[in-house]
C-alpha cells in the first residue's frame, strides 16, 4: 500500500517536489516536440513510399461517410461523437483516481492518445519515425508534468483532457490559419516564390492598398464604438421602461438577420433609379424636389460609411442585450447612495453604472471589433 500511495500522492506532500527540475523537464520536452515537428515539416517526402496508417484514417472515414445517404450519415456522426465524448468523460472521471491501476491507465493513455491522433490525421509516407517520436515526446511530457504536479498525479491529466478538444479546434481553425496567413504574406500570389516585404511595400505605397488599410481602420474604430454607444444608450433608456421587452425585441431583431440578408434589405434603402424611386432614401430626396443620389457610388468614403451603417444596425442589438443585463446586475444600493450624496443622473451613470459594467463593455467592444475585421 505504501508504494501505491507514493506513486500517486502529490510530490509536494512527500517532500520530493522540485520546481526547477519540473520546469527543466517541461521546457526540454517542448523543445524536443517543436524540433521534431519542424524536422517533419522540412523533411523531403518520398513519393514512392507507402503510407503508414492504422489501417484507416480520417480521410478514409469521411470518404466512406460521404458515400452514404444523408439520412444515414446523421446517426453515424452522432454515434461517433457520442463515443469520443464518452471516452473522454470516462478517462476524465476514472483515470485520475489514486492507485496503481489508474496510474498505468494514465501512463498508457498519455502515450496512446497522441499517437492515434497523429496517425488519424493523415497517412504519413516515409515519416513514421517522426510521428512516433512526436507522439512519444508529447506523451512523455504530459505524463512527466502530470506526475510532478503540485496538486497530485492525475490533476494535469484531467485538465488536459478537458481542454484538448477546444484547444485542438482553436488551433486548427484559428491559430494555424493565422500563422499560415502571416507566412504566406511573404510569398507571391501563387505561394511558391519568396518575395520578402514586397507585398507590404505594395500595400503601404499603392493607393489601392492604402485605401484598404484606411477602410480597415475605419471599420475597426467606428463600428465597435458607435454600436456600443448606441446599444448602451438603448440599454439605459429602455431599462425599466413600459414595454421594455417589446422594445428590446425590436432592437435585437437585426442581430438575427445574416449580413447577406441585411445587405439585401439595405440595398432597397440605397437603391437609385432614373424613374420612380423604390429606395427609401431617394424616395425622400425626390419627394422634396431633389435629384436621386447614388449613395454607394458617390465617393469611396461614402461607400464605406453607408456599409458601416448596415453593420452598426445589425450589431447594436447585441450590444444592447449584453449591456442591459450588466446594468441590471449593478447593485441598486450604489445608485441610491450616489443619489443621496447629491449626484445627478449623469453623474450616477458615469461614476456608478459605467464602472460597474466595465467588463461587459470590454467584451462587447472586443467582440464587435473582431466581427468588423472579419467583414
Amino acid at each position: 500500500m505504501m508504494s501505491h500511495s507514493l506513486a500517486t500522492e502529490p510530490l509536494a506532500k512527500t517532500g520530493e517536489y522540485n520546481s526547477k527540475l519540473t520546469a527543466v523537464g517541461v521546457i526540454g520536452g517542448f523543445i524536443l516536440i517543436i524540433g521534431l515537428i519542424v524536422a517533419l515539416l522540412f523533411s523531403t517526402p518520398n513519393p514512392d513510399a507507402n503510407p503508414r496508417t492504422l489501417g484507416f484514417s480520417l480521410n478514409a472515414f469521411f470518404q466512406w461517410l460521404g458515400d452514404m445517404q444523408p439520412l444515414v450519415q446523421i446517426p453515424i456522426i452522432v454515434a461517433v461523437f457520442a463515443v469520443v465524448v464518452g471516452l473522454i468523460l470516462l478517462l476524465v472521471e476514472y483515470a485520475p483516481r489514486r492507485g496503481k491501476v489508474y496510474f498505468w491507465i494514465r501512463l498508457v493513455a498519455t502515450f496512446a492518445i497522441p499517437f492515434i491522433a497523429f496517425m488519424l490525421l493523415r497517412p504519413y509516407a516515409n515519416a513514421l519515425l517522426y510521428v512516433v517520436g512526436i507522439a512519444l515526446a508529447t506523451g512523455g511530457l504530459l505524463f512527466f508534468a502530470d506526475l510532478r504536479a503540485r496538486q497530485g498525479s492525475g490533476y494535469l491529466f484531467q485538465l488536459m483532457l478537458f481542454m484538448a478538444p477546444a484547444a485542438i479546434l482553436l488551433g486548427i481553425g484559428l491559430i494555424y490559419p493565422a500563422i499560415s496567413t502571416v507566412v504566406q504574406s511573404f510569398f507571391d500570389k501563387g505561394g511558391a516564390n519568396f518575395v520578402g516585404l514586397e507585398n507590404y511595400q505594395w500595400v503601404l505605397t499603392n493607393p489601392e492598398g492604402t485605401w484598404s488599410i484606411v477602410n480597415t481602420l475605419i471599420w475597426a474604430l467606428l463600428a465597435p464604438t458607435i454600436s456600443t454607444a448606441i446599444g448602451l444608450a438603448y440599454a439605459v433608456f429602455i431599462d425599466r421602461a413600459r414595454g421594455e421587452k417589446v422594445l428590446k425585441v425590436l432592437v435585437f431583431m437585426p442581430v438575427a438577420i445574416s449580413f447577406v440578408g441585411a445587405g439585401i434589405i439595405w440595398k432597397f434603402m440605397y437603391d437609385v433609379r432614373q424613374g420612380e424611386q423604390i429606395g427609401l432614401l431617394n424616395a425622400i430626396v425626390t419627394a422634396f424636389g431633389g435629384d436621386p443620389v447614388s449613395w454607394l457610388d458617390a465617393r469611396p468614403i461614402w461607400n464605406t460609411l453607408f456599409l458601416l451603417i448596415v453593420f452598426i444596425w445589425t450589431q447594436t442589438g447585441f450590444a444592447m442585450v449584453i449591456l442591459s443585463a450588466a446594468i441590471k446586475a449593478v447593485p441598486t444600493e450604489q445608485t441610491e447612495a450616489a443619489a443621496l450624496d447629491g449626484a445627478n443622473s449623469w453623474e450616477r451613470f458615469t461614476n456608478v453604472t459605467v464602472p460597474g459594467i466595465r467588463g461587459s463593455l470590454i467584451v462587447v467592444l472586443t467582440t464587435i471589433t473582431i466581427m468588423s475585421l472579419k467583414v
